[in-house]
This record gives structure tokens, sequence and C-alpha cells, in this order.
């Protein structure tokens, strides 16, 4: 498990804003956590398929976009505060995603 600190979480909570202000056509100072993603946000699927990429990369995460749909059907992430959390623990665990359970 990869440890996760103040810093990137900071860092991925900015870069998640960024993204769905850009993709929203909003400034980033409207985006908060409890918005919705397809519903305040007009947002899909790909979104968060095109998040996940663009952190991968930064972060050289080992994850495939599979486990993380695997993921999203047992704990889908309807407003922005939950894909925030999905992406922490995707950065965390990875692949091992799927192996975790939430309440």
């Amino acid at each position: 498990m990869r440890e996760l600190t103040a810093e990137v979480k900071e860092a991925m909570k900015k870069e998640v804003y960024d993204f769905f202000a850009e993709e929203s056509d909003r400034p980033a100072e409207e985006i908060t956590d409890s918005l919705s993603v397809m519903e305040d946000l007009d947002g899909d699927s790909l979104m968060f398929v095109e998040l996940v990429e663009m952190l991968k990369g930064q972060y050289n995460l080992d994850i495939q976009l599979q486990t993380v749909g695997k993921y999203l059907l047992k704990h889908p992430a309807d407003t922005v505060g939950e894909v925030i959390e999905t992406l922490y623990l995707v950065y965390q665990y990875e692949n091992g995603i799927v192996e975790l359970e939430r309440e």
C-alpha cells in the first residue's frame, strides 16, 4: 500500500477540481465536493476514466480501468467528493482496490 500524504491529497483534490472546472466550463472556485458529477456538472462516466488515466501518468499508478470499473459497480462515485475519495483509494491500493470493502 502506498502512503497517501496530506500533500498528495491536496494536489489530487486540486487536479480534480481543475479537471471538472475545465470540463464543465466553470471557474474552479465553483467546484465543491457536494456537486453531482452527472446532474450539476453534466458529466459522464468517461470523465472518471480520463481522470484515472491522467493521474495514472502523473503518479505512476499500476491500475487497470477494468479494475476501477469493478470497484465502482459496488461503490458508485456520484459527487465530486466521492470521486476524490475513490481516487485516493486508487492511489493507495492501485489494482488491490477491488479487494476493499467500503461502508
